[in-house]
């Protein structure tokens, strides 16, 4: 073999270690990066899904918490009428029924 072949064929594998010293770091960043965005993908995904829980049990609470205001205002509702003695028929309730059936007979007797 010549010297030239010698030459050349040391050449050459010195510009391809340094062409893969070159590329091997920059192939390692990218595939990094990739890892990188994937994950930051996937956490994001994560905390998007806690938000939407999180948005659907406020929104259980608020219309619970509706639900409860509205009861409470009923019932408030019924303290004035017993306040103002227009809810004596709750009072009475079965009682009253029967008392106000009975005394038409006995103003009759």
């Amino acid at each position: 073999m010549s010297t030239g072949a010698i030459i050349a064929i040391v050449a050459g594998a010195v510009i391809l270690l340094i062409v893969l010293a070159l590329l091997v770091p920059r192939m390692r960043n990218r595939r990094r990066r990739r890892q990188l965005e994937a994950r930051r993908g996937e956490l994001a995904s994560q905390h998007r899904e806690v938000a939407a829980e999180q948005q659907a049990r406020a929104r259980a609470a608020q219309s619970e918490a509706k639900r409860a205001e509205a009861e409470a205002e009923l019932h408030e509702a019924r303290a004035e009428l017993h306040d103002q003695g227009l809810a004596d028929d709750e009072i009475r309730g079965d009682q009253g029924a029967d008392a106000d059936a009975e005394s038409p007979a006995q103003q009759t007797r």
